[in-house]
């Protein structure tokens, strides 16, 4: 039999979660990732532009230098990342954005 994560072992991610809808009500909702697998993580995802996840790479006082950008999907899109600690979370900021036949992001 295997251990199984007792769902208050997810507690301190959806307190953050918690925190961050209190603290930035006004930021673009993101897509959440919570998973027992890395019951320490949180990752947000932001598929509205890489606009969006700068506006929260800038509230939460990430520094530009902690992001590293590359391209997936064939050269097709672009990813941005960045991790911080939140509210004793590992946060993860994910950002995707088309990348457009000029080479910028839509």
């Amino acid at each position: 039999m295997t251990d199984t994560l007792a769902f208050d072992g997810l507690a301190v991610p959806i307190q953050a979660l918690r925190l961050l809808a209190i603290d930035f009500p006004h930021l673009p909702a993101p897509d959440i990732d919570l998973t027992r697998i890395y019951p320490e993580r949180l990752t947000l995802c932001f598929h509205d532009g890489l606009g969006v996840f700068e506006a929260w790479r800038e509230a939460l006082g990430v520094p530009p230098e902690a992001v590293t950008h590359t391209v997936q999907s064939g050269g097709s899109t672009h990813v941005l990342r960045a991790s911080t600690v939140y509210a004793g979370t590992t946060l993860h900021l994910r950002g995707y954005a088309d990348v457009e036949p000029d080479g910028g992001a839509a």
